[in-house]
C-alpha cells in the first residue's frame, strides 16, 4: 500500500483497511459515517481512496485511544465538513474531562488519607449514630450531585450501608456511610465497575486508610497518564491530516464545487 500512495495511486478499500487490519466492511462504515471524506468512484461505481484517506483513518484509529471512539467520530466529522473550530471544541472538552478526572483522582486521595483510623474503628457501619447525628438520603444525594436511586443501588450493592432512623424509620448516613458513599462516587467516576469497589470499600472499612487502594489508584493514575500520551498521538496524526488536507488539491475543489 505504502508505494501505491508514494506514487499518489488509487486505494481499493481492501487496501486501506489491509493497512490497519480492518474489514472492508469497516472502511466502508466509517466513510459513511463521515469520520473517513467521500470516496471516488471508478466508471463501474466501485469506491476508490487516496492518500488523504490513509491519512484520514490513521488520524481516527489515533485519536480514539485517547478521546474514545464516539468523541474521535466527531472530531473526525466536523473536520471532514471543514468545521475545524467545532473539532478544536470537541477536542478541549475531551482535555478538560480528562483534567476533570485527575482532580477526581487527587480527591479520592485526599478523601482517604483523611480518614481517621481510630474514628474509623470506634464509628463502624454498625455504629449508632448519636442523637441529631448523620444525614439523610436526600441531602446526601444533593451534596453527591446524583440521585437518591443511585444511593438505594449503592445500598443494595453493599457498598452504603445507613442506619435507620429510630423516629422515622429513614434511611440515615453516619459518617462511615458518608464516606463509603463518597467513595464509591469517585471511584465510578475513575471508571470502576460496582463489583470493582466492593472489595475495596470493604478492605477500606476493615484498614480505615489509603494501603487497600494504593493498587487501584496506581492503576488509575497509569490509565490517565496513558490517556494523556494517546491524545498527544492523536493530536499529531490529525495535525497532519489538517496539513494533507489544506495541501489536497482535491478536497480544495470539492469544497468549492459544494
Amino acid at each position: 500500500m505504502a508505494s501505491k500512495l508514494q506514487r499518489g495511486g488509487r486505494l481499493r478499500p481492501v487496501d486501506l483497511a489491509r493497512g490497519h487490519g480492518l474489514s472492508t466492511q469497516a472502511v466502508r462504515n466509517y466513510e459513511e459515517a463521515g469520520i473517513l471524506p467521500a470516496a471516488g468512484r471508478t466508471e463501474h461505481g466501485y469506491r476508490t481512496y487516496t492518500a488523504l484517506h490513509a491519512r484520514a483513518l490513521r488520524a481516527f484509529l489515533a485519536l480514539v485511544p485517547g478521546h474514545g471512539h464516539g468523541t474521535a467520530a466527531s472530531i473526525m466529522r466536523a473536520v471532514n465538513r471543514d468545521a475545524v473550530d467545532e473539532a478544536f471544541r470537541i477536542i478541549d472538552e475531551s482535555h478538560a474531562q480528562l483534567l476533570d478526572d485527575r482532580r477526581t483522582l487527587r480527591a479520592v486521595e485526599s478523601a482517604l488519607r483523611d480518614l481517621d483510623p481510630a474514628a474509623a474503628e470506634e464509628k463502624g457501619p454498625g455504629a449508632v449514630p448519636a442523637a441529631g447525628g448523620g444525614v439523610f438520603i436526600g441531602p446526601l444525594a444533593r451534596r453527591l450531585g446524583i440521585r437518591p436511586a443511585t444511593l438505594r443501588k449503592w445500598e443494595r450493592a453493599g457498598l452504603v450501608l445507613p442506619r435507620r432512623d429510630p423516629l422515622t424509620g429513614y434511611r440515615l448516613y453516619d459518617e462511615a456511610a458518608v464516606r463509603d458513599a463518597r467513595l464509591t462516587h469517585q471511584l465510578r467516576r475513575g471508571g470502576y465497575l460496582l463489583g470493582q469497589i466492593a472489595p475495596l470499600i470493604a478492605q477500606v472499612r476493615t484498614a480505615g486508610g489509603l494501603e487497600p487502594l494504593e493498587g487501584a489508584l496506581h492503576d488509575w493514575h497509569a490509565r490517565l497518564s496513558a490517556r494523556a500520551r494517546a491524545m498527544l498521538k492523536g493530536a499529531a496524526e490529525l495535525e497532519a491530516y489538517l496539513r494533507d488536507r489544506t495541501d489536497d488539491p482535491g478536497t480544495t475543489s470539492e469544497r468549492s464545487s459544494a
